[in-house]
């Protein structure tokens, strides 16, 4: 771990209390993966153990800063979202030994994410303004407005990019005809795809929320089982607007009052940044990342129903570091 410098000002203070990386060596490690936002320890015997870190990726690009409690957030939506489809779809997780930790089996990850969208907006929406009624090879009809609902919704794949570069659109036939996937892996995803849309849809509704759209990442164990991974139904990986009053502002033409980390990439899109080349990314004050902050500690209690406790964060490293290691002892 690297070491702690004196704390100076309110922004070392902000960072010294969110996870932005980590450096552990666990028992059997074999090898660690950094993904834009988690971080993946495999071990032996085919377990993964997944940190979320308070990192905050918009347009496929890492801000500079941590958000506190981001971490925690998505990975307790995610674990319990995991929990609440068990029945639908099998997933990879095992255990949850600490509030950013998930331990689950070790699956060879699909390259690809599989979006699914109920309504026009987001990226299917910026497509549609300019003028594409193609999406991955999937048709928009004509005559939408922004945020109205697909008459099914669609899928539309993106290859899944390393840290640094961006996920790209590509249609079923083209994942096939490269070898992404096989058609008959691809016809598993697309059938857990749909069924887990549902079930997050139903989910949403009983907290009054709209699943907008969301991903899901799919991944296949030693013995060829295909099972959930990553995250599920956070607002990093998921739209949701609020059911109450979505037809009256769809008719007047307003703007959705929504759930998601949309309005990070609004706030980036305001200051000149969308990832293109030779854009900085705009500075983020500390005002700024303690609203976002409490902006994702509002989408927790809205997702799930339930007040968010905040995990102790003192020494957040040391705090992770023996709890996977006490899971592991008796393991």
């Amino acid at each position: 771990m690297k070491p702690i410098r004196p704390l100076n000002t309110k922004t070392d203070l902000q960072m010294a209390h969110t996870l932005y990386e980590t450096h552990y060596h666990f028992p059997g490690q074999k090898s660690v993966y950094k993904g834009k936002v988690r971080e993946v320890y495999a071990l032996q015997n085919n377990v993964l153990v997944m940190i979320a870190t308070d990192r905050l990726s918009a347009f496929d690009v890492v801000m500079p800063k941590g958000i506190p409690f981001k971490g925690q957030i998505l990975n307790q939506i995610a674990t319990k979202m995991m929990a609440d489809t068990a029945d639908i779809v099998p997933n990879w997780l095992l255990a949850t030994p600490d509030p950013n930790v998930a331990i689950g089996h070790a699956c060879e990850p699909f390259k690809v994410e599989m979006v699914i969208r109920g309504y026009m907006s987001g990226h299917a929406a910026r497509e549609y303004k300019a003028g594409k009624r193609l999406l991955c090879g999937v048709s928009m009809p004509e005559g939408m407005r922004e945020n109205d609902p697909f008459p099914t919704p669609i899928i539309t794949p993106a290859t899944k990019a390393e840290m640094g570069d961006h996920d790209e659109d590509i249609s079923k036939e083209d994942l096939l005809k490269r070898g992404i996937v096989s058609a008959e892996d691809y016809a598993i995803l697309e059938k857990y795809t749909r069924a887990l849309f549902q079930r997050g849809t139903e989910i949403a509704a009983a907290r009054g929320l709209i699943l907008v759209d969301t991903k899901y990442e799919f991944g296949k164990t030693a013995s060829g089982e295909i099972m959930l991974i990553d995250e599920i139904h956070t607002p990093d990986s998921s739209r949701y607007f609020y059911a109450e009053g979505y037809g009256e502002r769809q008719a007047n033409g307003e703007p959705q009052r929504q759930l998601s980390k949309e309005f990070v990439r609004q706030w980036l899109i305001q200051n000149g940044f969308q990832g293109l080349e030779g854009q900085e990314v705009p500075e983020m004050s500390d005002a700024y990342i303690q609203s976002v902050s409490d902006r994702y500690i509002e989408l927790y209690e809205k997702i799930t129903g339930e007040p968010f406790q905040k995990a102790e964060t003192g020494d957040i490293h040391k705090r992770i570091e023996t709890n996977v290691q006490a899971h592991l002892a008796q393991n």
